[in-house]
């Protein structure tokens, strides 16, 4: 059963080989904003995400890695906590 919401917000969780490692990056890196590590996150278009999802599933290798994309209708439907030092800027969820 498919749900046809416009998601406009997303966060994207990868562990890929390191073999694609980079590659998974800059392509998330174009949408998204890097949060941490192998996490991104933001604002994004329905169009997009589809441009998103396709170019991962051109690169991956889906027996060896994995990818998982959490979508929201916006950034207001959720809230945040954060433990610990925040070295890098990222967006901001609290306006």
């Amino acid at each position: 059963m498919s749900k046809n919401y416009n998601y406009n917000y997303v966060f994207l969780f990868y562990d890929v080989s390191e073999k694609r490692v980079q590659k998974v990056f800059k392509i998330c890196k174009k949408y998204l904003i890097h949060h941490q590590k192998s996490v991104f996150r933001g604002s994004i278009s329905p169009s997009n995400l589809i441009k998103l999802r396709n170019e991962l599933k051109r690169t991956i290798l889906s027996s060896e890695d994995f990818i998982s994309i959490i979508k929201l209708i916006n950034k207001n439907s959720f809230d945040e906590e954060t433990l610990g030092t925040d070295n890098k800027k990222s967006e901001s969820l609290f306006i």
